[in-house]
C-alpha cells in the first residue's frame, strides 16, 4: 500500500491470505499447516512516513515436539511498526527505530507475515504434555555410560 494513498484520517485494513499465500507461508515456517491467517491494521500518516498498528490472527498446525502428535495453536501477535523514508534523522533515544519505507510502499501482506513467523513457538508442546527419560533395566548398560568412559579417557572425569 503506497504511503501516498493514506488518508490524513487514517486507514482501517483488514486481510486474509489465500490459500496460495499460506501455502506459501507452510513451507517458509516448516509448519504443518495455517489452516487460516488473518490481519487487521490500522495505518496512520507520520510525517512523511506511517504507523502501523493492529493484529495478526493465526491458527498454525505444528507436531508436538515431545509426543510428535498433531497440534494445533491460535496465535493473536499485536503489530506496532513504524516506516519512514529517512531512518537516519530518527532521534536515537527512541525505543525502536522506524523501518526503511522503500519506494514509499508499506507491503501489509509481508508485515503480516514477519509477525506471524516471530510468534510461532519453535518448539511447541501440547498442553499437559511432560517429556519422560527412558527407562533402563536395573544393571542394565545406562545410555550414557560411553559418555562416562570417553570423559575418563580424556582426563575429564573424577579421579
Amino acid at each position: 500500500m503506497a504511503v501516498e494513498d493514506v488518508p490524513d484520517t487514517g486507514l482501517h485494513v483488514d486481510i486474509e491470505a489465500p490459500t496460495a499465500a499460506r501455502d506459501g507461508v507452510v513451507q517458509l515456517a516448516s509448519i504443518r499447516a495455517l489452516p487460516r491467517l488473518t490481519a487487521t491494521f490500522d495505518l496512520t500518516r507520520r510525517g512523511a512516513g506511517v504507523q502501523v498498528s493492529g493484529q495478526v490472527n493465526a491458527v498454525v498446525g505444528q507436531t508436538c515436539v515431545v509426543s510428535l502428535e498433531p497440534m494445533e495453536t491460535a496465535l493473536d501477535e499485536p503489530i506496532d511498526v513504524t516506516f519512514s523514508p529517512s531512518v537516519e534523522a530518527v532521534s536515537t533515544d527512541v525505543d525502536e527505530p522506524p523501518e526503511p519505507l522503500v519506494d514509499g510502499v508499506v507491503d501489509l501482506g509481508a508485515i503480516a507475515t514477519e509477525f506471524l513467523l516471530l510468534a510461532i513457538d519453535p518448539y511447541p508442546r501440547k498442553e499437559g504434555v511432560q517429556f519422560a527419560a527412558p527407562q533402563t533395566e536395573d544393571g542394565g548398560p545406562h545410555p550414557f555410560d560411553a559418555l562416562e568412559t570417553l570423559k575418563k579417557r580424556l582426563g575429564g572425569g573424577k579421579p
